[in-house]
């Protein structure tokens, strides 16, 4: 359980140890810590190197973390068999490493993993074969027209591959081997092209108005400065934040800097990444898991070499081994997305913080809707806020109202008030577009038997089945499992007895063409739009006015400029309210706020209708009113009350496995030794809401602490005599953002 380094011997091997040096490697697997291997006389070797090592009966790449310990009986140490001919691991990254294994109490080889994600990367990129004309060959083969045309294009220039011979000189590529085996042509072996074009940070973006001006300004200055910094861009939805945050982008590849730009992964869109190539002439290197292996090798080997001058990824992206990092710039840096949940779990946010503090370079955090921590970081004074309070263009902000569900009823198996119901009619009669938001896929959330009130349940998850009536299928969201709708209940043999309970998007979207057979409807979510051409299509055919309607869950709130858009109607606007998750209504603000922001962005003034049995709630209240910052005190005090984050430390730790007693057992043991003293309360054990998930039983402890005691030490010296059997796992999350 302790992350700390630890030298543990391989397999013993034969011979006495020589003299050669000893080394330390870290291998990419969830070891205790590095391992003792001696370096032979003729290799030398440098901290970062990559190389090949035995491991018991096979080999393994690992990295050289340092010099050897010593600790292992030199009889019992191994040779590195070979050091690979790839770009070495940076000492900022090896850093990285350390210090996120430390704080994340994984091990570090599992972190290392993650920046080591794509082994192919290692090799060496193959050559291209070219041809050239031999000189001073003469011809020993008789002379077609087709051959001397090759020759002739082949008389002056650089070599040639093979297809543009072909093509160029309108001849089949036999007559280029029958040239070669002739003698007349040489192949020669070039380098790959570079995989990237460099961006042009002189490239003129779009004219900034007086406030953006003066934040891009600030940002540029603080780039070329160099040197650590934490900075906020708060602006609102609309305000022109990704056109400010280029200058600073500008500003660091202009100092030969490299880049990188975090962002959920659900807005990693085609049309997104659009801007940046209108901006900097290029599409900027891509990470994030729709990538192809070879795509990844490519992206990888590049940003390790340098060649890669600005990466747009995922959270997993901050581990890339960059050796010339500048600026990280997170976007949406509010969004849930950006906490690793398995594995080696982290928040990408507040990582991208110490990498920027570990390497020394500004980090830009950029968002409409600041989450409480980098609020409360502000007003510290540790991180800097830039401003931008209203739209670009002089476009107005939507106008936002509650629909009071209580007293402006949906008829009877329908979830659109008539208040909601008249403005759709209206907008779609003026020509305008509407947008429809439930965050809930499928059909129905629960099918349940009318005979018994059976509830179709997921075998391996405490999950209730959804309904995807569009495929046919039931479907559990938390592990996959998918079935059939079985033909008679299975409690009671009833047949033809489920009904579908509550409303999905797709249930909604039968209602609307119901009510609006004329209009033209599109449903945007996970499950319907598979991967980012498929998202692309649909925010085009948006933007070209060829949807009148769509309906979609989160993935439409990330972004999207809809110029015709004008009415956003939020059908379950409590939906993220319930449960125990006490990040709650401030997920529920950032998301509503962020999908009302789709709304009104040009000329045309924006309307947002938030269907509510609670008006009255504190969320509804400050989004009716416009007053974020009045909620983010509310919630602060509420928080600082309890003592939770931000005021207060949190881990969350989960027992797992599939005998339930031998969990319960091993909980009790936990249970018995847990921490105690001033200012440190553990919470537990107790079964996790999601008390079975993929076939494992589930049992959780919080430890809570003061802002001034780390949970780490307390966590380590907890779980130092605890030894895990058969498949028992033991999960940790700091700072935890998930209560499932």
């Amino acid at each position: 359980m302790d992350s700390d380094h630890a030298s543990s011997p391989p397999a013993a091997a034969d011979g006495a140890a020589s003299a050669d040096r000893l080394v330390s490697v870290l291998l990419p697997l969830p070891l205790a810590g590095a391992y003792d291997y001696r370096a032979p006389a003729d290799m030398r070797l440098q901290p970062g190197d990559f190389v090949i090592v035995p491991l018991g009966r096979r080999e393994a790449v690992g990295v050289v973390w340092g010099e050897g310990t010593g600790e292992v009986a030199p009889e019992k140490l191994k040779d590195v068999i070979e050091r690979l001919d790839a770009p070495p691991l940076p000492e900022t990254v090896r850093r990285f490493v350390d210090w996120v294994s430390a704080y994340s109490l994984a091990p570090p080889g599992a972190v290392l993993r993650m920046a080591m994600s794509v082994s192919a990367a290692l090799e060496e990129p193959r050559q291209l074969q070219a041809y050239r004309r031999r000189r001073g060959a003469t011809a020993s083969v008789k002379m077609t027209p087709a051959r001397t045309r090759v020759l002739a294009l082949l008389a002056d220039g650089p070599p040639r591959l093979l297809p543009e011979i072909a093509r160029e000189a309108g001849v089949g590529t036999g007559v280029v081997r029958g040239l070669v085996e002739a003698g007349l042509i040489e192949p020669v072996l070039l380098p790959p092209p570079p995989p990237y074009a460099e961006p042009d940070w002189q490239r003129a973006g779009p004219a900034l108005e007086p406030a953006q001006a003066v934040a891009a300004a600030s940002l540029a200055e603080t780039v070329r400065k160099g040197g650590f910094a934490t900075l906020l861009l708060d602006g609102v939805t609309g305000s022109g934040k990704t056109e400010v945050y280029f200058e600073a982008i500008a500003a660091a590849l202009a100092e030969g800097r490299q880049v990188l730009v975090l962002l959920p992964e659900i807005a990693l869109s085609p049309q997104w990444l659009q801007r940046f190539e209108r901006r900097f002439g290029v599409r900027p290197a891509e990470w994030h898991s729709d990538l192809r292996s070879s795509e990844r090798r490519t992206a990888w080997r590049a940003v390790a070499e340098g060649k890669a001058r600005l990466v747009v990824g995922a959270r997993s992206a901050l581990f890339l081994p960059f050796p010339e990092l500048g600026l990280i710039v997170v976007d949406e840096e509010h969004e849930s997305a950006f906490k690793q949940e398995d594995g080696v779990v982290y928040q990408a946010r507040d990582m991208a913080v110490v990498r920027g503090h570990l390497s020394g370079f500004p980090v830009l955090l950029v968002s409409a809707t600041p989450s409480l921590e980098t609020v409360q970081n502000v007003e510290a004074g540790r991180y800097r806020a830039l401003h931008l309070p209203e739209r670009h263009g002089g476009a107005a902000l939507p106008r936002i109202e509650a629909v009071d569900l209580r007293k402006d009823k949906p008829p009877r198996q329908s979830w659109l008030s008539g208040t909601l119901r008249d403005a759709l009619a209206e907008t779609l009669a003026a020509g305008e577009q509407a947008l429809l938001f439930l965050n809930r896929r499928g059909y129905a959330p629960l099918t349940l038997c009318r005979s018994c009130g059976h509830r179709l349940q997921c075998p391996n998850c405490s999950a209730w089945l959804v309904e995807h009536r569009y495929r046919g299928r039931l479907q559990c969201h938390h592990c996959g499992y998918a079935a059939s709708l079985p033909p008679s209940c299975p409690a009671c043999a009833a047949e033809q007895s489920f009904a579908a309970c509550g409303p999905g998007v797709e249930r909604l979207a039968e209602e609307v063409a119901a009510l609006y057979p004329a209009a033209r409807t599109a449903l945007m979510t996970s499950d319907t739009v598979m991967g980012p051409l498929a998202a692309e299509a649909i925010v085009e055919a948006v933007a070209r006015h060829e949807i009148d309607l769509l309906i979609g869950t989160q993935i439409v709130a990330k972004g999207h400029h809809f110029p015709m858009l004008t009415l956003v109607g939020v059908v379950d606007a409590d939906l993220g309210l319930a449960g125990g998750d006490l990040r709650a209504a401030e997920r529920t603000y950032q998301l509503l706020h962020q999908v009302a922001g789709r709304a009104g962005r040009e000329e045309r003034p924006g309307r947002v209708l938030l269907q509510t049995y609670d008006p009255a709630n504190p969320v509804m209240q400050a989004l009716i009113a416009g007053d974020r910052d009045r909620f983010l005190a509310e919630e602060a005090e509420d928080r600082r009350r309890a003592a939770m984050p931000p005021f207060g430390r949190l881990a969350a730790l989960i027992v797992s496995g599939s005998d339930a007693d031998a969990v319960d057992g091993l909980a009790a043991e936990l249970a018995r030794r847990a921490p105690q003293g001033e200012g440190v309360e553990v919470l537990g054990p107790a079964p996790a809401p999601m008390a079975l998930l993929r076939g494992r039983h589930r049992r959780r402890f919080l430890l809570k602490c003061r802002r001034d005691r780390q949970p780490q030490p307390l966590i380590r010296e907890w779980l130092r005599p605890v030894r895990l059997r058969g498949d028992l796992r033991l999960q940790i999350d700091i700072d935890p953002y998930s209560f499932y």
